[in-house]
């Protein structure tokens, strides 16, 4: 028989698999889960087989050599995978060596196994030792080699994959509707009104747009009616995701409503100062030294592999996140942040892991940031540069933020000083109290003035290449030897225009205008 593994990886769901399931979910008038769903169509193919299995094995006797059978007799051979055969004939055996036996032929039900017009042949009544003579032969013990395995052993065995097909059978079903991480008919649905939905939003208006969860929202307009709560939760749950007016933001596994018209605009649109126009370059000319570069920086924009799962991640920030309020979601820290299967905004509870704290913050996950962090920022006089930590948390939507917090000390920065439509550089004493990386710290006084000449480079469509061309002399300039370093250009770069690593590096690579003189560190040519 097919051992577990197998038969689940092998099952496939047919059109009569949905026909049952949607008649399952009629009849339980509540939503189910894929999962649940699963282990009720594994129910049914085991009862199913196991009902095949009792029939064909009905009056049916273990074959064993040392037994005697007639004409007519319905065995099972242990020998060809417990396949079943019919006795059409007996004769007396002829074998010195055995002693007084019988010859029975077997005309076998399985095509595969009646490979001769003639019916095949086995001894039976033999007195002499044999190894199948050793079971009983009273059909009690054949049941071994029937399916021995439960739903929970398929299940163990290959979830994901039953899940993922089942998925896919049940979203191609035109009676079914997926919501919340479950399935319902959509004759069972119950309405929910204009009325309804105008409550709903006056309900989340007075919770200042949320987030609040259905059954929130009915136990304060009173519910639908009288359907069990699960009917109604799942009812007015549909509704609201087919109204504008309210936004899905739960992580998966939790259904969480807001106002649209509530939400931030920083959340709803990608600000700015976060949005990059993508920029050709030849990746193959990057170095492994600048490969390696590109990863410790870890911008969210740079290629890199996903990471599936990660307790903890830790990022420095440019000045866009910084004055933003924004969080990176690079792949490391995006797999510390909830998910969510269908919404691309996620409402979450940040923790100040300095003093416990707790603010709102908005998970924007396409777009690779998390907004809400701006108080959290000020709170604490994070330069830019810092190093922010994210750590899950033992509470499902929690994350705690933190950073290596010191008694603050007097330090020399690196201080952006705006001049018209440029930016020059200033080394000036600032007062740091949290680990940062001193090749992108920067500082800032006349925020008003750089947000300037960010938008002049912008309304001037200014290239990479000129902008580098401007940033180089200026960041060398605060050094004897009138150097900078790749990654303090990569940070500089950013106050103006939004950008990862790997087209700087390109450009640095592909103009004769910069040399390298070591290392990370380049400056302009002046031959």
């Amino acid at each position: 028989m097919m051992p577990t593994h197998h038969w689940a990886r092998n099952l496939t769901i047919t059109d009569q698999d949905v026909e049952f399931l949607t008649g399952l979910l009629l009849e339980k008038e509540v939503p189910l889960s894929t999962e649940d769903l699963a282990r009720a169509l594994i129910e049914e193919r085991l009862r199913q087989e196991a009902a095949v299995l009792r029939e064909r094995y009905q009056d049916a006797q273990l074959y064993s050599p040392s037994q005697t059978y007639s004409v007519g007799q319905k065995l099972v051979f242990s020998a060809f995978d417990y396949e079943t055969g019919t006795v059409v004939s007996v004769r007396p055996g002829n074998n010195v060596d055995y002693g007084d036996f019988e010859v029975i032929g077997v005309q076998f039900d399985s095509r595969h196994l009646n490979n001769t017009d003639r019916p095949r042949e086995f001894a039976a009544g033999l007195t002499t030792p044999h190894i199948l003579s050793q079971t009983n032969g009273d059909g009690a013990h054949f049941t071994a080699g029937m399916q021995s395995f439960n739903t929970d052993d398929v299940l163990v065995a290959a979830r994901d994959e039953i899940v993922a097909k089942l998925d896919e059978a049940l979203s191609s079903s035109p009676d079914l509707i997926y919501l919340s991480q479950k399935w319902f008919p959509y004759d069972l649905l119950m309405e929910v009104n204009v009325g309804h939905r105008n409550l709903a939003e006056a309900v989340l208006d007075m919770a200042g747009g949320g987030p609040l969860t259905a059954e929130q929202i009915l136990d304060e307009i009173g519910g639908l009616g009288k359907a069990p709560k699960a009917l109604q939760v799942y009812s007015l749950n549909y509704a609201l995701n087919e109204d504008d007016r309210f936004d899905e933001v739960g992580p998966t596994g939790e259904v969480l409503w807001f106002l649209t018209r509530l939400e931030p605009a920083e959340v709803r649109q990608v600000p700015p100062l976060l949005r990059y126009s993508p920029i050709e370059y030849d990746r193959s000319t990057l170095t492994p030294d600048m490969l390696a570069l590109e990863a410790e920086i870890g911008d969210e924009l740079s290629p890199t592999e996903p990471v599936s799962e990660a307790h903890e991640a830790t990022v420095n920030l440019i000045y866009a996140h910084r004055r933003l309020g924004t969080l990176p979601l690079n792949n490391r820290m995006a797999a510390v942040f909830p998910t969510a299967r269908q919404t691309p905004r996620v409402w979450v509870t940040l923790v100040d892991g300095q003093d416990g704290e707790e603010f709102p913050a908005w998970v924007v996950r396409k777009e690779k940031y998390v907004f809400g962090l701006a108080k959290f920022y000020r709170k604490h006089k994070l330069p830019v540069g810092v190093a922010i930590t994210a750590r899950k948390s033992d509470e499902a939507g929690k994350v705690i933020i933190s950073f290596n917090a010191y008694r603050p000390r007097t330090e020399w920065i690196r201080l952006i000083v705006p001049k018209g439509d440029a930016v020059t550089f200033e080394n000036q004493k600032r007062a740091i109290g949290a680990q940062y990386d001193e090749l992108m710290i920067l500082g800032a006084d006349d925020l008003p003035g750089v947000d300037a000449a960010a938008q002049a480079v912008q309304q001037q469509k200014k290239s990479l290449l000129s902008t580098l061309k401007m940033l180089v002399p200026a960041l060398g300039a605060l050094t004897p030897q009138g150097t900078v370093h790749a990654k303090t250009l990569y940070s500089a770069v950013n106050v103006l225009r939004r950008c990862p690593p790997g087209p700087i590096f390109a450009t640095l690579l592909a103009n004769p205008e910069f040399e390298n003189v070591g290392g990370h560190y380049w400056k302009l040519r002046f031959d």
